[in-house]
């Protein structure tokens, strides 16, 4: 099996969140969270170098399949360029209300934007904990 990073920005199985557990461990243990009106990601750290990703894009918040299946397209488009980003990282994007009433152009700035925000948390977080491990370090 090929590394999806060898081979370009692909979405294989191993990007994928699969299983019903896969779901659960995050939406139960997120450690990130990040939102606006329209999107809401949920994100917590896995032992798998490669980050994944996991889509809940509910009828009842985008009613016709063909804007589901477009907001789908794009934000998978988006996480397959910021990818490099997400390392080590199991995210869910759930879709909300209007999401699918915007244009693509809108819609990838919003997760440009959202994107900067969790990486942000989580680089801010991982500083906190290396900043508390040398104050615990300096105190024994």
């Amino acid at each position: 099996m090929t590394d999806q990073r060898l081979t370009g920005y692909g979405f294989g199985r191993n990007l994928r969140l699969l299983t019903a557990s896969d779901y659960k461990a995050v939406f139960s243990q997120a450690e990130f969270k990040v939102s606006c009106p329209q999107l809401l990601i949920l994100a917590t750290r896995h032992d798998n170098v490669s980050p994944r990703l996991g889509l809940v894009i509910a009828k009842k918040n985008i009613r016709l399949a063909v804007q589901r299946n477009r907001v789908k397209r794009l934000i998978r488009e988006s996480f397959r360029h910021q990818q490099d980003s997400f390392t080590g990282l199991d995210i869910v994007i759930l879709a909300r209300k209007g999401l699918g009433t915007m244009d693509n152009a809108a819609i990838a700035r919003l997760l440009d934007k959202l994107w900067q925000d969790l990486v942000r948390r989580r680089d801010r977080q991982f500083e906190q904990k290396a900043a508390q491990q040398t104050i615990n370090r300096t105190v024994k």
